[in-house]
């Protein structure tokens, strides 16, 4: 395997010149057969291999000829995309690392953007892709309507679930959210805060409720009581109401957020209520938005890897494509960005 050096080395020489499939070979350290067998959605490949043969395909702008290989294959080349939520950060970077994943593998990516998420609109928007003859289909959408959709389809396409109740689909993509606010709680519990209240999103999500339960299993194993959650909608609007109902909280000294935009709404209401961040109160968010870092104070957020989920999302559908029984991906590991938002009790 080339080091990275050599990847980027390999990479730029490649780049001088409109990439063909040895270009991709040679970046990669593998075979040409390996790269078509990896284009081709072949089961057989190690992910660790799959995975470096889609990032020199990235890396390259290397473009198969979709329209040949779906003549031969007599299938149509295209996947289909269902996403909500497009306000959002998470949803929305999710649905770009998939559609980039899709083209890099050779395949069309064609979406449906559903502006609320119904049962009917998730089903219609499913129906519209099985009319235009997609090979699978990747739905973005972490609430439960989606995911009971997604249990009740009857098609022989292959649905991946990404997001969500992860228990509930047989293919399905993710990030471990469970650790994710496990980190974020520990490095508050770290710092000597014992009252540490979660803002949660809408509970309707899987992705809020899992964050919720990490959260309040590493208070109950530090020996703390939480309180119940304040319930957001993932608003800043929400964080901000939210951070207006702690100003009241006797004794709160840290906060943790389910994402940043309702943390920015957190320090918008605590600094109106000259509570001081990190001074009197610690607040951590989850994503890292790319606007965390030029925030006052900078956010302490817990950042999501989401183009290693696009990237996890379509080797499993272009492995279900083919045929091959469905491996299961590992979670994708997200990790703690320490900013000024948060510092130890009493550092005032």
């Amino acid at each position: 395997m080339a080091g990275g050096g050599e990847f980027a080395r390999r990479a730029t020489v490649a780049a001088t010149s409109r990439p063909v499939m040895a270009d991709v070979a040679r970046l990669a350290g593998v075979s040409h057969q390996t790269v078509s067998r990896v284009i081709n959605g072949a089961p057989s490949i190690k992910p660790e291999t799959r995975e470096r043969v889609l990032r020199a395909i990235e890396r390259l702008g290397y473009r198969p000829n979709t329209a040949a290989r779906a003549l031969v294959r007599g299938r149509s080349g295209m996947i289909g995309i269902i996403g909500t939520a497009r306000t959002l950060f998470g949803p929305t970077s999710i649905h770009r690392s998939v559609e980039d994943a899709a083209r890099a593998a050779g395949y069309f990516a064609t979406s449906v953007s559903l502006s609320e998420v119904t049962w009917q609109a998730l089903s219609d928007a499913t129906e519209h892709l099985m009319r235009v003859g997609v090979e699978g289909v990747v739905m973005i959408a972490g609430n439960d309507e989606a995911l009971d959709v997604v249990r009740m389809n009857r098609s022989t396409v292959p649905f991946v679930v990404v997001e969500g109740d992860l228990s509930r689909a047989s293919l399905t993509v993710g990030v471990d959210q469970v650790l994710g606010a496990r980190m974020a709680t520990e490095h508050l519990l770290g710092l000597g805060h014992q009252e540490i209240v979660h803002v949660s999103g809408p509970l309707n999500w899987a992705e809020a409720r899992a964050r919720v339960d990490g959260w309040r299993r590493t208070m109950a194993e530090a020996g703390q009581r939480p309180v119940e959650p304040v319930q957001g909608d993932w608003s800043a609007d929400s964080g901000y109401a939210a951070g207006l109902r702690i100003c009241q909280m006797r004794g709160t000294t840290a906060v943790f957020a389910a994402n940043d935009q309702m943390a920015i709404g957190v320090l918008r209401a605590l600094h109106e209520c000259g509570r001081q961040v990190p001074g009197d109160i610690s607040v951590v968010g989850f994503d890292d938005v790319p606007e965390a870092a030029y925030l006052i104070p900078p956010l302490t957020t817990v950042q999501q890897d989401f183009d290693a989920v696009g990237r996890r999302a379509i080797t499993a559908i272009t492995q279900a494509i083919s045929g091959a029984t469905p491996q299961p991906l590992p979670l994708v590991i997200p990790r703690l960005v320490v900013r000024r938002s948060t510092a130890p009790i009493g550092s005032a």
